[in-house]
C-alpha cells in the first residue's frame, strides 16, 4: 500500500505546509505545481520547487526546509490523524489474510509517527521508505524493493516464494501506480486524489472509489 492519499487524507495538508515553508523563500507553490510532482520524495519536491522559480539550493537548505516541512505537517496532523474513513477496517481485514507492506516516497519519521499513532503498525510486515530508495516513483525502485522485502518475510515464516502475479499494489497516483507496472505488479487504484480514468491510464487494472467497499475475497475475485 501506499500512504499518502491511500492511508492519510493529507495531501491538501501537504501542499498548504510546503506553500508555507516556500513561500518564506519567496517562492509560490500552486495547486498544479503540487499534484504535478505527486511520488517525489521531500528533497527532490523541494529541489524541483527552486528550479521552477529559477533558484538554487544546496543540500544544506533543502535539509532545512525539509524538516521544518516535516515539523509543520506534524502540528498539523497529529491533533486528530486524517486518515481516510475505514482505512483502518480496511487494513486490518486484509492482514488476517494477506502480508501487508507499505511502500512510500514520505519519510519514515512521518510514517512511523501516523503509523504508531494510529495503531496500524501491527499491521505491516515491511516499510520502504524514501530512505531505502534512490529513485522516486514512477521509478519502480521503490516496488521492486518492496516485493523483494514481503517476499523474504513471507519466506522466513516459511511460505513459497510469491510470485509477482500474487503482489498487488494500492496506489492513489499516477506515478505511483506506474512504478508498480514497471516492477511487473499488478495495482488497483483508489479515486481519493484523481479519477478513475486517470488511474486506468496510469496502470490500475480496477479502480476503487471507497477501499470500504473491498473485502479479502473481492480483492481475489477481481485479482485472481
Amino acid at each position: 500500500m501506499d500512504f499518502n492519499g491511500v492511508i492519510i487524507d493529507d495531501e491538501a495538508v501537504q501542499m498548504r505546509v510546503y506553500q508555507d515553508v516556500l513561500g518564506k523563500e519567496g517562492i509560490d507553490l500552486t495547486t498544479e505545481d503540487y499534484y504535478s510532482c505527486l511520488g517525489m520524495d521531500d528533497r527532490r519536491f523541494t529541489r524541483a520547487a527552486f528550479e521552477r522559480a529559477g533558484k538554487t539550493c544546496d543540500d544544506a537548505k533543502i535539509s532545512e526546509i525539509t524538516a521544518a516541512k516535516t515539523a509543520a505537517w506534524k502540528t498539523a496532523v497529529s491533533s486528530e490523524l486524517p486518515l481516510f474513513e475505514g482505512v483502518e477496517n480496511f487494513i486490518a481485514k486484509a492482514s488476517q489474510e494477506f502480508a501487508l507492506g507499505l511502500v512510500s516516497m514520505a519519510k519514515r519519521e512521518e510514517i512511523e509517527h501516523v503509523l504508531m499513532g494510529s495503531g496500524l503498525h501491527k499491521y505491516f510486515s515491511i516499510l520502504v521508505t524514501s530512505e531505502d530508495v534512490t529513485n522516486c516513483k514512477p521509478d519502480p525502485e521503490c516496488y521492486r524493493i518492496g516485493f523483494e522485502k514481503l517476499d523474504a518475510h513471507r519466506t522466513a515464516a516459511g511460505h513459497f516464494p510469491m510470485t509477482h502475479n500474487e503482489c498487488l499494489v494500492i496506489e492513489d497516483a499516477p506515478a505511483g501506480l506506474e512504478a508498480a507496472k514497471a516492477a511487473d505488479l499488478r495495482a488497483l487504484g483508489v479515486t481519493n486524489t484523481v479519477t478513475a480514468g486517470v488511474l486506468r491510464a496510469a496502470g490500475a487494472e480496477a479502480v476503487a472509489k471507497d477501499l470500504r467497499d473491498w473485502f479479502p475475497e473481492s480483492i481475489r475475485l477481481v485479482f485472481d
